[in-house]
């Protein structure tokens, strides 16, 4: 690791690749408390992809490039909240040995995955800090829009939203289509995003939107979906995003 320059206490940010994570982090390099030295993603490990989200490491890695923040990369091959906590706790132990006693999370208002995510921490001496903690979302996703971010939509619940909604780019028309019930930003597993592009990016990420694919709901990820009861989760729409 290289040295901590600007002397000030290092922190990882547990980054997805969507538009909350992009906004977050954006906001911790403006207020400048922390300096980030690793971005921080699960991914699957049969299929290299985010998990839930479906997104190419390889996009996940230029993101990494043109911000300029290492990517620091765990693997699932099961899927199971077991493997997860016991892989989480293999990164966090790293951490803990480089002097990063930060973790920054993009999570807005979802009081058991604070509480979950505060749990797995604890024990670590490591401190799970929440930028985004109770902000409006609708003013959230409006401000990331009149700031210039670009993101496309790469997952959607059909709980909630129909095969139109996924692949399209997050911008007022979007918003202006999307059902009342559903959260403006996705909040509650609605959908998922890629941002291809922030105020901070060293250059916009040209992505193309290809085939559409629909995979039913399976045990494994029940788990991760905080959806309300009332709507009945059959699967998700996942569009197959690209570079140029």
């Amino acid at each position: 690791m290289s040295e901590n320059k600007n002397n000030l206490p290092k922190a990882a940010f547990f980054w997805s690749g969507g538009k909350d994570s992009a906004y977050c982090l954006q906001k911790v390099l403006q207020e400048q408390k922390y300096e980030v030295v690793y971005l921080i993603t699960t991914l699957s490990l049969p299929y290299r992809r985010v998990t839930m989200h479906g997104i190419k490491e390889e996009l996940l890695e230029k993101q990494a490039q043109v911000i300029g923040i290492p990517l620091l990369k765990f693997f699932l091959s099961e899927g199971t909240n077991q493997e997860y906590e016991a892989e989480m706790n293999k990164v966090l132990q790293k951490l803990k040995n480089e002097g990063i006693e930060t973790v920054i999370f993009g999570d807005i208002f979802l009081e058991d995955l604070r509480e979950y995510r505060e749990n797995q921490l604890k024990d670590t001496g490591i401190k799970a800090v929440f930028p985004l903690w109770k902000m409006d979302t609708n003013f959230l996703v409006n401000d990331f829009i009149e700031q210039g971010f670009e993101s496309v939509t790469c997952c959607v619940s059909d709980a909630f939203l129909d095969e139109s909604f996924v692949g399209r780019k997050i911008d007022s028309s979007f918003l202006d289509k999307l059902p009342k019930e559903v959260d403006a930003c996705g909040e509650n597993g609605e959908f998922h995003s890629f941002c291809n592009y922030a105020p901070y990016f060293s250059e916009k990420i040209e992505i193309t939107v290809g085939e559409k694919l629909y995979k039913p709901l399976t045990i494994k990820t029940e788990e991760k979906c905080d959806l309300p009861s009332e709507n009945e989760v059959k699967g998700f729409w996942f569009a197959e995003l690209g570079m140029k």
